[in-house]
C-alpha cells in the first residue's frame, strides 16, 4: 500500500461492536451481499497428516470430498445463495452472495464456525541484503551454501498484486537437484492468463493464480484475467523475498548496481488477489484473499508473504483464521504491520500465529544538497542530476488563477485530478524555477511531474510534519526536505525579492540506520489491550529499489518504493532461508529465532531511534532489526502449537477454528517471544517454554533490563537445557514506582555460557492502579450489575459514578448510499451524510456518540466520524462492517460536528445517539462506594439503579481512584430499559 498518513487526537476511539451489539448470531450486512462462512470441520491442513499436506494424497482428496459434501448441503439451506469461492485447505468454508437474512441463518447453524460480511484489503505498501548480513565471506548466504543454495527448495507464495515474469530478477535458475523435490511436492498450476501476454513459469517462477476482482473498483486494465502485474506492487515483493542473485538494475539510464532477493534460490508462487485501482493504491476483498490463502497452503508452499492490510482490533476474522490453519499446516506467514502511521494502537496482523513486520531505513541515504541565493544550505534526500542556481518560488507565487490553495501548495499535476485538465500552476510563471510543493494527498512523483509539465526544472519537497523523506525517481531533479529545514526555506521564497536556489547532484552516504519509518503502524494492539506485543520485528521499508511492472512505472523494470509492504517480503526470505537451513522446524521457531535475535540497536550501537528523532520502544520497532546471521545460529526457541492459540483465543473471548473451547489462557501466558502486560495491578506472574532445537545441550543465565519502575523476577534464573528438550519458567512483573497508565519498557535475555547468540526478548507493561472491566451491561428500569475490579495497590478504593443519563437523539433522512470512501479531509453533509454539531454542557466529564444495528433497516451499514466543530480535525472514527459504531472522549470541551454516512442499505432515517456524562445523578449508586483493598487482590462492586425510565438508553460510568488520585481504568454501565 502507497504510504497513507491519517492524525488521530489520542482520544477514546472504539468500534461500535461493544456498544449496543446485536445478539451473537446477527450477522452485520455485506456492502456487495458476499459474506465468508465457515464450518466448524477441520480443513484439510489442519487434519493430521504424516508429512506436509499433499493435495493429491488419496486421503486429502477423500477429505476434502466429504468437506465438499457438507458445504453444498449447508448452502442449500440458503436457496438461492450463490457460491463465488470455496475454502478446503486453510478454511472449510465458503464465501457467497446472499443476503443478510440468510448469513444471519447459517450463522445459528451449530455447524458453523461463523459467518462474516466481505471486505476490501488494500496492499501495505537498493539492494538491502549486505545491510543485513548476507553478503561476503561470513554472510549468510555463504554459510548455506552459496547464492545458487540460499533457500533453495523453499517454496514462498507471494498474495499480491500479480508478478512480471519477464523481469530478470525472476529468469530461470541453474538446473538444481533440488529441482526434482520441488515438482514432487508442488501441487500449483502456472495460469497464462486470459488477457495481455501469457505468463509463461519455469523453475524459478512456479506457479500462478488470479483471484477477483470483486466488488473493487479496479481499473479495467490490459491484465485484468491475468496474473499478470499492472500496478507493480506485487512484482516488487516477490523481488524482494526471492529475486535472482546479481541481476543489474538500470533505471533512467543510472547504473544503481545489482540486485538480490532475500532467499534467491527460493521459488516463488504469485497469487495475484489485489487490483490496481484509480487512486493507484491496490484493493482485493476478503473472499478473494482468503481463497488464495487456501490456494497457496494447498499448492504446498512453505512461506507467505502478505503484503496487505487486515484489523487492528481482532484476532478471529477470515483472514486471521486462514492463517491459524496454514500456521497450524506449517506454513511462515510474514504479514504488513500496515502503513497507519506512528498513531498509538494502529498497528495491524496481531495474530499470535504470523510475523508481524514494521519498516524502517537502511543505511545508505541518497543526499541532494539545497543551496539558496542568501548562501544557507541544507541537505534533503533526492535523486538526480545538479540544478544551477535558478528562481525558486511557491505554488501560491506561481498557480493558476482560481486554483484551490490546497491542491495548488501540493502541486496537483493535470492527470492526477481530472477535474483539473490544466492542472493548478501557470507554465507562464513557472517556467525555468524550481518550485516549492508541499507533500500530501497526491503522489510524491505527481508533484514533481506537475513542476515538469509546467516547465520548471527542479522541485523542492517539503514534508509539512514529522514523515520519511524518500528518494523517488521524480520527473526533474527534486529534493526532500523534512519541517525544520523546509520552515526557513519557504520563509526565505516568501520574504526576498527575486529568490534563487541550486540543487546539487545526488550522492549516495552511508547513514545510522535503521530510523522507525513514521508511516510504520505502533502497538499496543488494539486486539489484546497490550498483553500480546506487536509487531514483532523491524526490517527495512523506505526506498526500496526492487523489481516493479513496466507498465505502470514509466517504463522501468525496477523502482524505489516505500512501506511495510517492502519490510515484510524481507522477513518472508529470511525464514525462507532457515527454513531451508532446518526444514524441521515450526513457523513459530523460525519466528522466535528471529525476534530473539534481532537487535535493538542501530549500527551506531545506541538504541533504534525513529526517524522523528526519538528512542524508539517495541511499540516501534518490535523485538529490533531482524538480523539473519545471529538468527541461523540460534537454537533456543519459544515455540507454540494450535493448542496454544485455541486457548488464546477462548480467553479472549473469541471461538477457536475447532469451536471448541478445551481451555482458555491470557494473552500475557501465551509462549511467545515477547512480554506484554497491559494492565499490571500490582504484581502479576507469566510462564513461557523454551525448547532447544540445537544439537548441543544450552547452558545459560538470565539477564534483565528490568522496565522503570517495575521489578522483574525470573525463576530459575539459570537454565541448561538438553537437545530436543523443553524448559518453563516463569517472570514475575512487580510496580515500584512506575507511572500508572503509560507503558514501560525493557528486555529479558537467556545469554549461553557457550559461543552463540542471547536469546533476547521485550518488555511492555502498563502498570494499573485499578484492573477493571471496560465495560458491564445492565437492563431494566431497576436492577443490579456485579464489576470485578483489581487494585494495583493497598488501602482504599473509592468509586464514584457519572450519570447514568438517557440518551439524546439526532436524527436524519438519508439516501443513495454508494458506500464510497469517507472524505476524512473535507467532511461534508450530502444525501447521504447527515451532520448533526453538539454542544458538550459545562461539567462534562464523558461523552459518546452512538448508531445501533437495531435502529436501521436491515444490511444497512453506516459510519460515524467526529470533528472539532467547523473543522477538517478529526477527533475519532468508527466505520466497521454493520451499523453498530460508537465514539467516546473523556473530559469533552467545546462542540463537535458528528457526521454519519448511509454507507449501505435502503433509504432511511438514521438516529444518532449522544451521552454527555456529568456527576451522578442518584439513581445509581455503588456498594461498597469506599473498600479497603489489598494490592493485587480483586474485589466485586455492585452496581444498582432505580428509578430510570422504560424505554430508553441510559449510560453511566464508574471512576475509580485511591482516596486521592483517579485510576485512568473506568467501566461503562450501558443500560437498557
Amino acid at each position: 500500500m502507497r504510504r497513507v498518513s491519517l492524525a488521530l487526537a489520542a482520544l477514546v476511539v472504539a468500534g461500535g461492536v461493544v456498544a449496543g451489539a446485536a445478539p451473537a448470531t446477527a450477522v452485520p450486512p455485506a456492502r456487495d451481499g458476499v459474506y465468508v462462512v465457515m464450518l466448524k470441520d477441520q480443513p484439510a491442513a489442519a487434519v493430521p497428516h504424516s508429512t506436509r499436506l499433499d493435495r493429491t494424497a488419496p486421503s486429502v482428496r477423500d477429505y476434502v470430498g466429504q468437506l465438499s459434501a457438507r458445504k453444498a448441503a449447508l448452502l442449500a439451506k440458503v436457496p438461492g445463495a450463490q457460491r463465488i469461492a470455496d475454502y478446503s485447505y486453510a478454511g472449510a468454508g465458503f464465501a457467497a452472495k446472499m443476503t443478510q437474512t440468510q448469513a444471519s441463518t447459517l450463522a445459528a447453524r451449530p455447524d458453523v464456525l461463523f459467518v462474516a460480511p466481505d471486505t476490501e484489503r488494500q496492499g501495505a505498501d537498493y539492494e538491502t541484503p549486505s545491510y543485513l548480513g548476507l553478503t561476503g565471506r561470513d554472510g549468510v548466504w555463504n554459510r548455506l551454501g552459496g547464492t545458487a543454495r540460499a533457500g533453495d527448495g523453499v517454496i514462498i507464495g507471494d498474495i499480491d498484486s500479480g508478478i512480471t515474469p519477464e523481469n530478470p530478477a525472476f529468469a530461470a535458475l541453474p538446473p538444481s537437484p533440488s529441482d526434482r523435490a520441488v515438482a514432487r511436492r508442488w501441487h500449483g498450476s502456472c495460469d497464462p492468463g486470459k488477457t495481455g501476454p501469457a505468463i509463461v513459469c519455469n523453475n524459478k517462477l512456479i506457479g500462478a493464480k488470479v483471484f477477483g476482482p470483486g466488488t473493487v473498483d479496479a481499473v479495467p486494465d490490459e491484465y485484468f484475467g491475468s496474473p499478470r502485474d499492472y500496478d507493480g506492487h506485487g512484482t516488487h515483493t516477490a523481488s524482494t523475498a526471492a529475486g535472482d542473485y546479481g541481476v543489474r538494475m538500470t533505471v533512467d539510464g543510472k547504473d544503481f548496481g545489482k540486485f538480490s532477493g532475500m532467499a534467491p534460490a527460493a521459488r516463488v508462487a504469485m497469487y495475484k488477489a489485489l487490483w490496481h485501482k484509480a487512486d493507484n493504491t491496490t484493493s482485493g476483498n476478503t473472499s478473494d484473499l482468503v481463497k488464495a490463502i487456501d490456494e497457496a497452503v494447498a499448492d504446498g508452499v512453505d512461506v507467505i508473504n502478505y503484503s496487505i492490510t487486515t484489523s487492528t482490533g481482532a484476532v478471529d476474522d477470515p483472514v486471521a483464521y486462514a492463517f491459524y490453519n496454514a500456521a497450524k499446516a506449517g506454513v511462515f506467514v510474514s504479514a504488513a504491520a500496515s502503513n497507519n502511521g506512528a498513531g498509538p494502537s494502529t498497528v495491524q496482523s496481531n495474530y499470535p500465529w504470523v510475523t508481524t513486520v514494521a519498516a524502517g531505513t537502511d543505511n545508505v541515504a541518497h543526499h541532494t544538497t539545497l543551496t539558496l541565493g542568501n548562501g544557507a544550505t541544507y541537505v534533503g534526500v533526492g535523486l538526480g542530476s545538479a540544478v544551477p542556481s535558478s528562481p525558486v518560488a511557491l505554488p501560491a507565487q506561481v498557480g493558476l488563477s482560481g486554483a484551490d490553495p490546497v491542491k495548488l501548495a501540493q502541486c496537483y499535476s493535470k492527470e492526477w485530478d481530472p477535474s483539473l485538465p490544466g492542472g493548478v500552476l501557470d507554465p507562464a510563471k513557472v517556467k525555468g524555477k524550481i518550485v516549492v510543493c508541499d507533500r500530501g494527498a497526491n503522489d510524491r512523483v505527481d508533484k514533481s511531474r506537475a513542476v515538469a509539465e509546467a516547465g520548471g526544472v527542479g522541485m523542492v519537497l517539503v514534508n509539512p510534519g514529522p514523515n520519511t523523506l524518500n528518494a523517488d525517481l521524480h520527473a526533474i531533479p527534486t529534493v526532500h526536505l523534512d519541517p525544520a529545514a523546509g520552515t526557513p526555506v519557504k520563509a526565505y521564497v516568501s520574504a526576498t525579492a527575486n529568490p534563487t536556489a541550486a540543487l546539487s547532484a545526488s550522492r549516495d552516504d552511508q547513514v545510522t540506520a535503521p530510523l522507525v519509518a513514521s508511516f510504520s503502524s505502533r502497538g499496543p494492539a488494539q486486539a489484546t489491550g497490550g498483553d500480546l506485543l506487536k509487531p514483532d520485528l523491524l526490517a527495512p521499508g523506505v526506498d526500496l529499489l526492487a523489481a516493479v511492472a513496466p507498465v505502470n512505472h514509466k517504463g522501468r523494470q525496477f523502482d524505489f518504493e516505500s512501506g511495510t509492504s517492502m519490510a515484510t517480503p524481507h522477513v518472508a526470505g529470511l525464514a525462507a532461508l532457515l527454513a531451508g537451513a532446518h526444514p524441521d522446524w515450526s513457523p513459530m521457531a523460525i519466528k522466535s529465532a528471529l525476534m530473539t535475535t534481532a537487535n535493538p540497536q542501530g549500527t551506531d550501537g545506541k538504541p533504534i531511534r525513529t526517524d522523528s528523532g526519538a528512542e524508539a520502544t517495541p511499540f516501534d520497532r518490535g523485538a529490533g532489526q531482524v538480523t539473519p546471521g545471529a538468527a541461523l545460529a540460534s537454537g533456543l526457541v519459544y515455540d507454540s502449537t494450535a493448542e496454544d492459540w485455541d486457548a488464546f483465543l477462548c480467553g479472549q473471548g473469541s471461538v477457536p477454528p475447532s469451536g471448541k473451547c478445551a481451555a482458555s489462557m491470557p494473552a500475557t501466558d501465551l509462549n511467545v517471544p515477547s512480554f506484554g502486560v497491559g494492565s499490571l495491578a500490582g504484581s502479576q506472574t507469566v510462564t513461557r517454554t523454551l525448547t532447544n532445537l540445537g544439537r548441543q545441550a544450552w547452558a545459560g543465565r538470565v539477564s534483565v533490563q528490568e522496565p522503570p519502575g517495575v521489578t522483574v523476577r525470573v525463576q530459575p534464573s539459570i537454565l541448561v537445557v538438553p537437545p530436543g528438550a523443553k524448559q518453563k519458567f516463569t517472570v514475575t512483573f512487580t510496580r515500584t514506582t512506575a507511572s500508572y497508565g503509560k507503558f514501560v519498557f525493557g528486555s529479558l535475555a537467556w545469554r549461553p555460557w557457550t559461543p552463540g547468540p542471547d536469546v533476547r526478548s521485550p518488555i511492555a507493561v502498563r502498570p494499573a492502579q485499578v484492573s477493571a472491566p471496560a465495560e458491564v451491561r445492565g437492563t431494566g428500569t431497576a436492577s443490579t450489575a456485579t464489576v470485578s475490579v483489581r487494585p494495583g495497590y493497598s488501602g482504599t478504593l473509592t468509586t464514584t459514578v457519572d450519570g447514568p443519563a438517557p440518551a439524546t437523539e439526532n436524527s436524519a433522512p438519508l439516501k443513495h448510499a454508494t458506500g464510497a470512501t469517507f472524505p476524512l479531509t473535507a467532511p461534508a453533509a450530502n444525501e447521504h451524510v447527515a451532520k448533526f454539531t453538539v454542544t458538550t454542557p459545562p461539567g462534562t466529564r464523558y461523552a459518546r456518540f452512538a448508531t445501533f444495528a437495531a435502529d436501521v433497516l436491515p444490511e444497512t451499514d453506516v459510519d460515524l466520524y467526529v470533528y472539532r466543530a467547523g473543522t477538517d480535525d478529526l477527533v475519532a472514527q468508527s466505520s466497521l462492517a454493520g451499523s453498530n459504531e460508537w465514539v467516546g472522549q473523556d473530559a469533552p470541551s467545546g462542540a463537535y460536528d458528528v457526521y454519519v454516512d448511509l454507507s449501505a442499505g435502503g433509504d432511511q432515517t438514521v438516529r444518532v445517539e449522544t451521552w454527555m456524562l456529568g456527576a451522578s445523578t442518584g439513581t445509581l449508586s455503588v456498594d461498597p462506594a469506599k473498600v479497603s483493598v489489598t494490592n493485587g487482590k480483586p474485589v466485586d462492586l455492585t452496581a444498582r439503579w432505580t428509578g430510570l425510565d422504560p424505554g430508553h438508553r441510559y449510560l453511566a460510568r464508574l471512576s475509580y481512584s485511591d482516596g486521592s488520585t483517579v485510576a485512568p481504568a473506568s467501566t461503562l454501565l450501558p443500560i437498557t430499559t
